[in-house]
Protein backbone atom coordinates (compact mmCIF):
# COMPACT_ATOMS: atom_id res chain seq x y z
CA UNK A 1 0.00 0.00 0.00
CA UNK A 2 1.21 3.30 -1.27
CA UNK A 3 1.64 6.72 0.98
CA UNK A 4 -1.36 8.02 -1.00
CA UNK A 5 -3.33 5.23 -0.43
CA UNK A 6 -3.00 5.06 3.40
CA UNK A 7 -3.56 8.79 3.53
CA UNK A 8 -7.22 8.31 1.62
CA UNK A 9 -7.74 5.36 3.68
CA UNK A 10 -6.59 7.65 7.12
CA UNK A 11 -9.22 9.98 5.35
CA UNK A 12 -11.76 8.12 5.26
CA UNK A 13 -11.99 6.66 8.45
CA UNK A 14 -11.58 10.29 10.01
CA UNK A 15 -14.97 11.06 8.13
CA UNK A 16 -16.81 8.07 8.92
CA UNK A 17 -15.81 8.96 12.43
CA UNK A 18 -16.57 12.64 12.15
CA UNK A 19 -20.19 11.52 10.69
CA UNK A 20 -21.02 9.24 13.29
CA UNK A 21 -20.16 11.90 15.77
CA UNK A 22 -23.13 13.94 14.12
CA UNK A 23 -25.31 11.60 13.38
CA UNK A 24 -25.26 9.92 17.24
CA UNK A 25 -28.68 10.68 18.33
CA UNK A 26 -30.06 9.74 14.70
CA UNK A 27 -28.62 6.35 14.72
CA UNK A 28 -29.35 5.05 18.49
CA UNK A 29 -32.05 2.83 17.95
CA UNK A 30 -29.95 1.32 14.18
CA UNK A 31 -27.22 0.64 16.64
CA UNK A 32 -29.53 -0.97 19.00
CA UNK A 33 -31.08 -2.92 16.54
CA UNK A 34 -27.92 -3.78 14.85
CA UNK A 35 -26.70 -5.13 18.36
CA UNK A 36 -29.56 -7.16 18.48
CA UNK A 37 -29.27 -8.82 14.93
CA UNK A 38 -25.65 -9.42 15.67
CA UNK A 39 -26.47 -11.56 19.06
CA UNK A 40 -29.24 -13.92 17.31
CA UNK A 41 -27.57 -14.22 13.57
CA UNK A 42 -25.52 -17.19 15.19
CA UNK A 43 -28.83 -18.66 16.35
CA UNK A 44 -30.70 -18.00 13.14
CA UNK A 45 -27.70 -19.46 11.12
CA UNK A 46 -28.10 -22.53 13.56
CA UNK A 47 -32.01 -23.01 12.69
CA UNK A 48 -31.18 -22.94 9.30
CA UNK A 49 -29.18 -25.82 9.01
CA UNK A 50 -32.21 -27.64 10.70
CA UNK A 51 -33.80 -27.21 7.21
CA UNK A 52 -35.64 -24.10 8.52
CA UNK A 53 -35.87 -21.46 5.73
CA UNK A 54 -34.29 -17.66 6.96
CA UNK A 55 -37.62 -15.90 7.19
CA UNK A 56 -38.83 -18.45 9.45
CA UNK A 57 -35.59 -18.87 11.61
CA UNK A 58 -35.51 -14.92 11.93
CA UNK A 59 -38.65 -14.89 13.23
CA UNK A 60 -38.90 -17.61 15.66
CA UNK A 61 -35.47 -15.87 17.13
CA UNK A 62 -37.22 -12.31 17.05
CA UNK A 63 -39.85 -13.61 19.14
CA UNK A 64 -37.70 -15.32 21.62
CA UNK A 65 -35.38 -11.71 21.95
CA UNK A 66 -39.00 -9.82 21.77
CA UNK A 67 -40.27 -12.10 25.17
CA UNK A 68 -36.69 -11.69 26.94
CA UNK A 69 -36.88 -8.60 26.42
CA UNK A 70 -40.41 -7.32 27.52
CA UNK A 71 -39.84 -10.02 30.52
CA UNK A 72 -37.02 -7.58 31.37
CA UNK A 73 -38.63 -4.22 31.35
CA UNK A 74 -41.93 -5.85 33.01
CA UNK A 75 -40.53 -8.26 35.62
CA UNK A 76 -37.49 -7.23 36.85
CA UNK A 77 -37.03 -3.82 36.24
CA UNK A 78 -40.44 -3.71 39.09
CA UNK A 79 -38.41 -5.61 41.31
CA UNK A 80 -35.42 -4.13 41.33
CA UNK A 81 -37.42 -0.68 41.83
CA UNK A 82 -38.92 -2.38 45.02
CA UNK A 83 -35.46 -3.71 46.38
CA UNK A 84 -33.86 -0.35 45.92
CA UNK A 85 -36.69 1.08 48.15
CA UNK A 86 -36.27 -1.77 50.49
CA UNK A 87 -32.45 -0.64 50.95
CA UNK A 88 -33.40 2.68 51.45
CA UNK A 89 -35.89 2.05 54.13
CA UNK A 90 -33.29 -0.15 56.02
CA UNK A 91 -30.73 2.29 55.36
CA UNK A 92 -31.09 3.33 59.53
CA UNK A 93 -30.42 -0.10 60.57
CA UNK A 94 -26.92 -0.56 58.09
CA UNK A 95 -25.73 3.03 59.57
CA UNK A 96 -26.33 1.94 63.01
CA UNK A 97 -24.48 -1.48 62.58
CA UNK A 98 -21.98 0.35 61.09
CA UNK A 99 -21.24 3.37 63.54
CA UNK A 100 -21.59 0.59 66.49
CA UNK A 101 -19.84 -2.05 64.81
CA UNK A 102 -17.74 -1.66 62.31
CA UNK A 103 -16.08 1.70 63.48
CA UNK A 104 -15.35 1.23 67.00
CA UNK A 105 -13.96 -2.21 65.77
CA UNK A 106 -11.48 -0.29 63.41
CA UNK A 107 -10.50 1.76 66.67
CA UNK A 108 -10.02 -0.87 68.35
CA UNK A 109 -7.31 -3.56 65.93
CA UNK A 110 -5.95 0.44 64.46
CA UNK A 111 -5.58 2.67 67.62
CA UNK A 112 -7.28 5.54 65.19
CA UNK A 113 -10.22 6.98 65.95
CA UNK A 114 -12.56 8.13 62.80
CA UNK A 115 -14.29 11.03 63.42
CA UNK A 116 -17.17 13.38 61.06
CA UNK A 117 -17.94 10.23 59.64
CA UNK A 118 -21.63 9.95 59.56
CA UNK A 119 -23.74 8.16 57.14
CA UNK A 120 -26.65 10.82 57.59
CA UNK A 121 -25.97 12.98 54.82
CA UNK A 122 -25.93 10.24 52.27
CA UNK A 123 -29.07 8.54 53.77
CA UNK A 124 -31.13 12.18 53.58
CA UNK A 125 -29.86 12.51 49.77
CA UNK A 126 -30.58 8.86 48.73
CA UNK A 127 -34.19 9.31 50.57
CA UNK A 128 -35.01 12.58 49.48
CA UNK A 129 -33.77 11.49 45.49
CA UNK A 130 -35.58 8.48 45.58
CA UNK A 131 -39.04 10.24 46.47
CA UNK A 132 -38.34 13.32 44.23
CA UNK A 133 -38.00 10.55 41.42
CA UNK A 134 -41.21 8.20 42.50
CA UNK A 135 -38.85 5.77 41.14
CA UNK A 136 -37.49 4.67 37.83
CA UNK A 137 -40.36 3.80 36.06
CA UNK A 138 -41.75 7.37 37.49
CA UNK A 139 -38.61 8.83 36.12
CA UNK A 140 -39.02 7.75 32.59
CA UNK A 141 -42.79 8.41 32.38
CA UNK A 142 -41.77 11.83 33.43
CA UNK A 143 -39.03 12.70 31.19
CA UNK A 144 -40.94 11.65 27.98
CA UNK A 145 -44.61 13.06 29.13
CA UNK A 146 -43.08 16.53 29.49
CA UNK A 147 -43.12 17.56 25.59
CA UNK A 148 -45.11 16.12 23.13
CA UNK A 149 -42.48 15.89 20.21
CA UNK A 150 -40.03 13.73 22.91
CA UNK A 151 -42.78 11.49 23.26
CA UNK A 152 -43.29 11.01 19.45
CA UNK A 153 -39.30 10.79 19.05
CA UNK A 154 -39.27 7.96 21.97
CA UNK A 155 -42.35 5.97 20.12
CA UNK A 156 -40.60 6.28 16.69
CA UNK A 157 -36.88 4.91 18.62
CA UNK A 158 -38.72 2.42 19.95
CA UNK A 159 -40.69 1.34 16.45
CA UNK A 160 -37.88 1.76 14.45
CA UNK A 161 -35.50 -0.73 16.79
CA UNK A 162 -37.50 -4.10 16.08
CA UNK A 163 -37.99 -3.34 12.32
CA UNK A 164 -34.52 -2.18 11.55
CA UNK A 165 -33.52 -5.40 13.65
CA UNK A 166 -36.03 -7.86 12.34
CA UNK A 167 -34.63 -6.82 8.45
CA UNK A 168 -31.13 -6.93 9.40
CA UNK A 169 -31.26 -10.13 10.87
CA UNK A 170 -32.93 -11.55 7.44
CA UNK A 171 -30.47 -10.15 5.48
CA UNK A 172 -27.18 -10.08 7.80
CA UNK A 173 -25.14 -13.09 5.69
CA UNK A 174 -25.65 -11.18 2.56
CA UNK A 175 -25.06 -7.63 4.03
CA UNK A 176 -21.65 -9.55 4.89
CA UNK A 177 -21.00 -11.37 1.79
CA UNK A 178 -21.66 -7.93 -0.48
CA UNK A 179 -19.46 -5.82 1.99
CA UNK A 180 -16.54 -8.59 1.28
CA UNK A 181 -16.77 -8.28 -2.32
CA UNK A 182 -16.24 -4.70 -1.94
CA UNK A 183 -13.03 -4.63 -0.13
CA UNK A 184 -10.04 -4.56 -2.83
CA UNK A 185 -8.94 -8.22 -3.90
CA UNK A 186 -5.43 -7.66 -2.81
CA UNK A 187 -6.33 -7.06 1.23
CA UNK A 188 -9.32 -8.88 1.15
CA UNK A 189 -7.12 -12.20 2.76
CA UNK A 190 -5.98 -10.17 5.43
CA UNK A 191 -9.40 -7.90 6.32
CA UNK A 192 -11.44 -11.54 6.27
CA UNK A 193 -9.13 -12.66 8.72
CA UNK A 194 -9.16 -9.67 10.60
CA UNK A 195 -12.86 -9.71 10.80
CA UNK A 196 -13.20 -13.47 11.83
CA UNK A 197 -10.71 -12.51 14.89
CA UNK A 198 -12.37 -9.81 15.42
CA UNK A 199 -16.16 -11.56 15.48
CA UNK A 200 -14.44 -14.06 17.68
CA UNK A 201 -13.30 -11.68 19.72
CA UNK A 202 -16.36 -9.65 19.94
CA UNK A 203 -18.60 -12.96 20.35
CA UNK A 204 -16.90 -13.97 22.91
CA UNK A 205 -17.86 -11.66 24.93
CA UNK A 206 -21.25 -10.50 24.19
CA UNK A 207 -22.58 -14.14 23.45
CA UNK A 208 -21.12 -15.91 26.29
CA UNK A 209 -19.66 -13.80 29.02
CA UNK A 210 -22.94 -11.69 29.44
CA UNK A 211 -24.91 -15.36 29.38
CA UNK A 212 -22.89 -15.76 32.72
CA UNK A 213 -23.24 -12.80 33.68
CA UNK A 214 -27.11 -13.33 33.12
CA UNK A 215 -26.58 -16.91 34.80
CA UNK A 216 -24.69 -16.01 37.53
CA UNK A 217 -27.11 -13.35 38.78
CA UNK A 218 -29.93 -15.64 38.72
CA UNK A 219 -27.99 -17.96 40.83
CA UNK A 220 -26.78 -15.63 43.68
CA UNK A 221 -30.05 -14.12 43.64
CA UNK A 222 -32.65 -17.43 44.32
CA UNK A 223 -28.92 -18.54 46.95
CA UNK A 224 -29.62 -15.56 48.82
CA UNK A 225 -33.20 -15.36 48.41
CA UNK A 226 -33.12 -18.67 49.79
CA UNK A 227 -31.04 -17.68 52.94
CA UNK A 228 -33.50 -14.98 53.34
CA UNK A 229 -31.64 -12.23 52.57
CA UNK A 230 -34.20 -9.20 51.93
CA UNK A 231 -31.94 -7.65 49.18
CA UNK A 232 -31.43 -10.43 47.24
CA UNK A 233 -31.69 -9.44 44.04
CA UNK A 234 -30.17 -6.26 44.52
CA UNK A 235 -26.83 -8.07 45.64
CA UNK A 236 -27.18 -11.33 42.92
CA UNK A 237 -27.57 -8.88 39.70
CA UNK A 238 -25.13 -6.46 40.88
CA UNK A 239 -23.11 -9.22 41.54
CA UNK A 240 -23.57 -10.91 38.08
CA UNK A 241 -23.32 -8.02 36.08
CA UNK A 242 -19.67 -7.00 37.49
CA UNK A 243 -18.60 -10.68 37.36
CA UNK A 244 -16.78 -9.44 33.84
CA UNK A 245 -14.14 -8.39 35.71
CA UNK A 246 -12.47 -11.75 37.35
CA UNK A 247 -13.17 -12.07 41.10
CA UNK A 248 -14.74 -8.66 41.15
CA UNK A 249 -18.47 -9.89 41.15
CA UNK A 250 -17.74 -12.21 44.14
CA UNK A 251 -15.94 -9.69 45.99
CA UNK A 252 -18.62 -7.42 45.56
CA UNK A 253 -21.07 -9.89 46.18
CA UNK A 254 -19.81 -11.76 49.29
CA UNK A 255 -19.22 -8.09 50.72
CA UNK A 256 -22.34 -6.53 50.09
CA UNK A 257 -24.27 -10.08 51.04
CA UNK A 258 -21.86 -10.48 54.02
CA UNK A 259 -23.32 -6.92 55.41
CA UNK A 260 -26.80 -7.83 54.81
CA UNK A 261 -26.56 -10.89 57.11
CA UNK A 262 -24.56 -9.12 59.92
CA UNK A 263 -27.46 -6.61 59.66
CA UNK A 264 -30.34 -8.43 59.03
CA UNK A 265 -29.63 -11.77 60.89
CA UNK A 266 -26.66 -10.96 63.02
CA UNK A 267 -25.75 -14.39 63.84
CA UNK A 268 -22.93 -16.61 62.33
CA UNK A 269 -25.03 -19.39 60.66
CA UNK A 270 -26.62 -16.55 57.74
CA UNK A 271 -23.12 -15.14 57.30
CA UNK A 272 -21.88 -19.12 56.42
CA UNK A 273 -24.67 -19.87 54.33
CA UNK A 274 -23.69 -16.47 52.23
CA UNK A 275 -20.21 -17.45 51.83
CA UNK A 276 -21.69 -21.07 50.99
CA UNK A 277 -23.79 -19.85 47.97
CA UNK A 278 -20.94 -17.42 46.45
CA UNK A 279 -18.50 -20.98 46.62
CA UNK A 280 -21.55 -22.82 45.08
CA UNK A 281 -21.63 -19.63 42.37
CA UNK A 282 -17.79 -19.90 41.57
CA UNK A 283 -17.55 -23.50 41.16
CA UNK A 284 -20.62 -23.41 38.80
CA UNK A 285 -18.85 -20.75 36.85
CA UNK A 286 -15.52 -22.11 36.51
CA UNK A 287 -16.98 -25.73 35.75
CA UNK A 288 -20.05 -25.53 33.83
CA UNK A 289 -20.96 -21.79 32.89
CA UNK A 290 -17.39 -20.68 31.49
CA UNK A 291 -16.67 -23.81 29.37
CA UNK A 292 -20.24 -24.59 27.59
CA UNK A 293 -21.14 -20.53 27.15
CA UNK A 294 -17.66 -19.08 27.08
CA UNK A 295 -15.42 -21.97 25.84
CA UNK A 296 -12.10 -21.33 24.50
CA UNK A 297 -13.08 -18.15 22.53
CA UNK A 298 -10.80 -15.39 22.93
CA UNK A 299 -11.90 -12.66 25.40
CA UNK A 300 -11.40 -9.05 26.08
CA UNK A 301 -9.37 -7.66 29.13
CA UNK A 302 -11.75 -6.41 31.65
CA UNK A 303 -9.23 -3.19 32.13
CA UNK A 304 -9.91 -2.44 28.04
CA UNK A 305 -13.74 -3.21 27.94
CA UNK A 306 -14.19 -0.87 31.32
CA UNK A 307 -11.74 2.16 29.39
CA UNK A 308 -13.95 0.98 25.99
CA UNK A 309 -17.64 1.65 27.43
CA UNK A 310 -15.90 4.98 29.42
CA UNK A 311 -14.25 6.06 26.55
CA UNK A 312 -17.25 5.82 24.25
CA UNK A 313 -19.47 7.12 26.53
CA UNK A 314 -17.35 10.06 27.00
CA UNK A 315 -16.93 10.95 23.38
CA UNK A 316 -20.23 9.70 21.62
CA UNK A 317 -22.78 9.54 24.54
CA UNK A 318 -24.92 6.38 24.44
CA UNK A 319 -24.48 6.07 20.59
CA UNK A 320 -20.70 5.82 22.06
CA UNK A 321 -21.57 3.51 24.76
CA UNK A 322 -23.23 0.91 22.22
CA UNK A 323 -20.61 0.74 19.74
CA UNK A 324 -17.51 1.02 22.25
CA UNK A 325 -17.60 -2.68 22.66
CA UNK A 326 -17.48 -3.63 18.76
CA UNK A 327 -14.90 -1.07 17.89
CA UNK A 328 -12.52 -1.83 21.10
CA UNK A 329 -12.86 -5.60 19.21
CA UNK A 330 -11.50 -4.37 16.05
CA UNK A 331 -8.89 -2.21 17.01
CA UNK A 332 -7.67 -4.84 19.83
CA UNK A 333 -7.55 -7.33 16.30
CA UNK A 334 -5.70 -4.84 14.54
CA UNK A 335 -3.57 -3.85 17.34
CA UNK A 336 -2.71 -7.85 17.71
CA UNK A 337 -1.95 -8.08 14.07
CA UNK A 338 0.47 -4.75 13.67
CA UNK A 339 2.08 -6.55 16.85
CA UNK A 340 3.04 -9.31 14.88
CA UNK A 341 3.79 -7.86 11.77
CA UNK A 342 6.28 -5.67 13.83
CA UNK A 343 7.99 -8.42 15.61
CA UNK A 344 8.20 -10.33 12.33
CA UNK A 345 9.87 -7.51 10.53
CA UNK A 346 13.71 -7.13 10.17
CA UNK A 347 13.78 -3.50 12.36
CA UNK A 348 12.58 -5.62 15.08
CA UNK A 349 15.37 -8.78 14.79
CA UNK A 350 17.81 -5.53 14.33
CA UNK A 351 19.11 -7.87 10.65
CA UNK A 352 19.94 -6.73 7.54
CA UNK A 353 20.13 -8.17 4.10
CA UNK A 354 23.62 -8.99 3.04
CA UNK A 355 25.02 -6.50 0.13
CA UNK A 356 25.28 -9.88 -2.47
CA UNK A 357 22.23 -11.72 -1.95
CA UNK A 358 19.40 -12.81 0.76
CA UNK A 359 20.45 -14.33 3.97
CA UNK A 360 20.81 -18.71 4.45
CA UNK A 361 17.72 -20.30 5.61
CA UNK A 362 18.57 -20.86 9.28
CA UNK A 363 20.78 -23.69 10.24
CA UNK A 364 22.94 -23.86 7.18
CA UNK A 365 26.16 -22.04 7.21
CA UNK A 366 26.97 -19.27 4.52
CA UNK A 367 28.20 -20.53 1.40
CA UNK A 368 31.95 -19.53 1.04
CA UNK A 369 32.27 -17.04 -1.73
CA UNK A 370 35.74 -16.35 -3.51
CA UNK A 371 36.70 -13.41 -5.50
CA UNK A 372 37.26 -13.62 -8.72
CA UNK A 373 41.11 -13.20 -9.82
CA UNK A 374 41.02 -12.06 -13.45
CA UNK A 375 44.82 -11.72 -13.67
CA UNK A 376 45.48 -15.02 -11.89
CA UNK A 377 43.11 -16.46 -14.82
CA UNK A 378 45.02 -14.51 -16.98
CA UNK A 379 48.45 -15.39 -16.01
CA UNK A 380 47.37 -18.97 -16.09
CA UNK A 381 46.20 -19.07 -19.87
CA UNK A 382 49.59 -16.57 -20.84
CA UNK A 383 51.47 -20.32 -19.17
CA UNK A 384 49.44 -22.61 -20.72
CA UNK A 385 49.78 -21.30 -24.01
CA UNK A 386 53.98 -20.84 -23.47
CA UNK A 387 54.08 -24.17 -21.89
CA UNK A 388 53.61 -26.85 -24.36
CA UNK A 389 54.30 -29.84 -21.93
CA UNK A 390 51.63 -28.39 -19.81
CA UNK A 391 47.59 -29.92 -20.05
CA UNK A 392 45.04 -27.29 -19.04
CA UNK A 393 42.58 -30.24 -18.15
CA UNK A 394 45.43 -30.81 -15.36
CA UNK A 395 46.84 -33.83 -17.31
CA UNK A 396 50.23 -34.79 -18.90
CA UNK A 397 50.81 -34.65 -22.78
Amino acid sequence: MSDKHKWQLAALVLGVGLLLWALGPVLTPFVIAALLAYLGDPMVDRLERLRLSRSGAVVIVFLLMTLALVGVVLLLIPLLERQVSTFIDQFPRYREWFTGNVLPWITERTGVEIEGFDLEYIYGMLRDHWKQAGGFAATVLGGISRSGMVIIGWLVNLALIPVVAFYLLRDWDVMVEKIRLLIPRRIEPVISRLSREADSVLGGFLRGQLSVMVALGAIYSIGLWMVGIDLALLIGMVAGLVSFIPYLGAIVGVGAGLIAAMVQHGDLTHVLLVGLVFAVGQTLESVVLTPFLVGDRIGMHPVAVIFAVMAGGQLFGFVGVLVALPVAAVVMVILRYLYQEYTASRLYAGEHPPPDGPSPPAGEPPPIRRKANPRGRRRRGRRAETDPGTDPGGSGA
